[in-house]
């Protein structure tokens, strides 16, 4: 596998920001995180795309507001023909960890995986595909 050495100049406040991201992720240095950052930007591009993938999303929350209850079930009612099966796990009393198993075309499940996670209140929230074919 080649190695290509080269200087890169970043100003002080993405430096800074890419420092904070090596050591929240543990990180043995900057090249690390940067190789891991273009690697999942690669991926994410390649979803982009019409492959018919499978997958999951992931999301955690809080049971108490109702008011994501609502928005993810009206989510899941105009995801009817991507979604396969919808699994619930109570963590705490309060808190659901939701696993959707999906499957579709990878550019439609990234999205709908956005819709999901961005519903106010989710507090963590994940998406896994792989190519079916």
């Amino acid at each position: 596998m080649p190695v290509a050495r080269f200087g890169v100049s970043l100003e002080n406040e993405l430096l800074e920001a890419l420092d904070i991201y090596v050591q929240e992720n543990k990180f043995p240095n900057r090249s690390q995180a940067i190789r891991h950052l273009v690697e999942k930007n690669l991926v994410e591009k390649k979803w982009k795309c019409n492959n018919i993938v499978a997958g999951a999303i992931t999301l955690i929350y809080d049971l108490t507001k109702t008011d994501i209850q609502v928005k993810l079930a009206e989510i899941k009612k105009n995801a009817l023909s991507e979604i396969l099966s919808v699994q619930s796990f109570y963590i705490t009393p309060e808190k659901v960890l939701e696993i959707i198993a999906i499957k579709g075309p990878s550019h439609i499940l990234t999205a709908l995986s956005d819709a999901f996670i961005s519903v106010k209140g989710i507090e963590h929230g994940k998406l896994i595909m792989s190519k079916v074919d």
